[in-house]
């Protein structure tokens, strides 16, 4: 039972350290991609919509 906590310490040491290694962007870097994300993916789902919209309306026709 003492073997699991004594790795998760270990574990968790070792992911402190890598950590400190990383090489974190810039805030402003961060916002900037966080907002080409955002409008990336608010652009995608227009057109997927619209595009369910116009099969919706295509299969709606042909069936009936």
């Amino acid at each position: 039972m003492r073997d699991w906590i004594r790795k998760t310490t270990r574990f968790l040491k070792e992911v402190r350290t890598e950590m400190g290694k990383v090489s974190w962007p810039p805030r402003k870097q961060v916002i900037g991609s966080t907002a080409v994300v955002m409008v990336s993916v608010f652009i995608v789902s227009l057109f997927l919509g619209l595009v369910d919209v116009i099969l919706r309306t295509v299969m709606a026709t042909v069936l009936h």
